[in-house]
């Protein structure tokens, strides 16, 4: 076990870190000094690495569900006329999937996507919270992103022109995004421009190692819905199944291709038929009576805790706060929608953490009882709480794994926020709680 000094450090600096990142995107601070007022903005602070291929930008924003802040509202129209009748309801079904794989992969913004046929018309509605730039959405959305790889039937791929791409690689090699196993954004070692990797399953492998032996010499066209990615020389049969697309990307397009090319094309086009913003679900009056009744069981739970234990109730509440700081910070880390459903994990998620300081407290008064001393008692109260609160936070964690799995929108969205309070409570409870008490009580 690392010394208690140790540990206070470390709980120091990673709430200084947590309370850093909880701060709100744009902070105004006024404050008088003599006969002037001095003003000053805070903001979240960012991360910004730019160190030659090593780039990455991280900001620390509150993601807001639809029903807390509104979002982007879509109607799109599945084209079926290429479809036999027989499977145009898995097509339809297809579709709606790819769509829900498409907006999870590009973050955790808990879409609502429904269904909805009017007569021979099949139409998909998606309702995605926190984004405001429509075309974004749709470009995200539609776009069907047929991957296929096309190869030359002579050398006038050198005078090639927008208009006569198709022409210039007219024979379609068989390889598609069907034999893609997977795609990550990768960076050229030389230039450190972003690059779109590409690992093909074992058929795309054999495919890919035919056309690249075959074509040595000549150029290999990368097609995206027909639209041209790059065109790059074979120098020799490749083998492996391994590919990059190279092109004038920029790091946010290069990931946005290869969330499409994960997630997998569209079985159908799809075309919008009504687009418009929406406002938030709930109104401020009732997500300031939520927030009213949140805080309100929080500091009577407070009060239950000293009431019941005394100065152990108030290192406790210390322990919560610390808690509500670190976790806030997490949600705001991963990114994590937050709706009232994740809210309400959240502070399910505290009064858990309660439970397991009520247990070892219990634990300790009992050991006290019977003649041991402070930090003996501490010591085994911690120790003999340890299999009760660890068997809880398992089954809790299975439950949310389970609501997950199954579980759509809002659900997983009450899923994660109890999974991550479930965690970091444990931490909360198991060495926060405890290294406050030992260097107390050894003081």
């Amino acid at each position: 076990m690392k010394s208690p000094r140790f540990l206070l450090w470390f709980i120091a600096i990673l709430t200084v870190v947590a309370a850093l990142i909880d701060l709100p995107e744009k902070l105004e601070l006024s404050v008088p000094w003599g006969k002037t007022t001095i003003n000053r903005s805070v903001t979240t602070p960012e991360i910004n690495i730019n160190l030659g291929p090593v780039k990455y930008k991280k900001s620390f924003s509150t993601r807001l569900g639809l029903d807390l802040s509104g979002g982007t509202h879509l109607v799109m129209e599945a084209d079926m006329a290429k479809i036999p009748s027989g499977d145009r309801q898995s097509a339809y079904e297809s579709a709606r999937n790819t769509i829900e794989r498409r907006i999870n992969l590009f973050g955790l913004t808990e879409p609502v996507i429904q269904k909805a046929k009017v007569g021979d018309s099949y139409r998909i509605i998606v309702e995605i919270p926190g984004i405001s730039d429509m075309s974004k959405a749709i470009d995200l959305i539609g776009t069907t992103a047929q991957l296929s790889f096309r190869q030359e039937a002579s050398d006038a791929a050198k005078i090639a022109t927008p208009s006569s791409y198709l022409e210039i690689w007219p024979i379609d090699s068989g390889l598609t995004g069907k034999n893609l196993k997977r795609s990550q954004v990768v960076f050229d070692p030389k230039s450190g421009a972003p690059q779109v990797s590409l690992e093909f399953d074992s058929q795309g492998a054999k495919i890919f190692e035919e056309i690249t032996g075959s074509n040595i010499g000549k150029t290999i066209a990368i097609f995206l819905d027909q639209s041209l990615l790059s065109a790059p020389r074979v120098n020799d049969k490749i083998t492996g199944g391994q590919a990059v697309i190279q092109g004038q990307f920029s790091l946010n397009e290069a990931k946005q291709l290869s969330i499409l090319l994960n997630a997998g094309a569209l079985p159908v086009p799809l075309k919008v038929i009504e687009q418009r913003q929406i406002g938030a679900t709930l109104g401020q009056k009732t997500i300031h009576n939520s927030l009213i009744a949140a805080a309100t069981g929080l500091s009577t739970v407070a009060l239950f805790m000293i009431v019941n234990y005394g100065f152990l109730g108030v290192v406790a509440d210390i322990a919560l706060v610390f808690y509500a700081l670190i976790v806030f910070a997490v949600f705001k880390t991963v990114p994590v929608t937050l709706t009232l459903a994740g809210i309400a994990g959240f502070i399910l998620s505290i009064g858990m953490a309660v439970d397991a300081n009520i247990l070892i407290f219990e634990r300790m008064k009992e050991e006290l009882r019977w003649g041991k001393d402070y930090l003996t008692s501490l010591k085994l109260g911690f120790d003999r709480a340890y299999p009760s609160i660890r068997d809880s936070n398992i089954s809790s964690l299975i439950t949310c794994g389970i609501l997950y799995w199954f579980g759509t929108g809002i659900v997983r969205g009450f899923a994660i926020t109890l999974s991550l309070g479930i965690m970091i409570s444990f931490f909360s409870a198991m060495v926060i709680s405890r290294t406050f008490l030992r260097l107390i009580y050894k003081g």
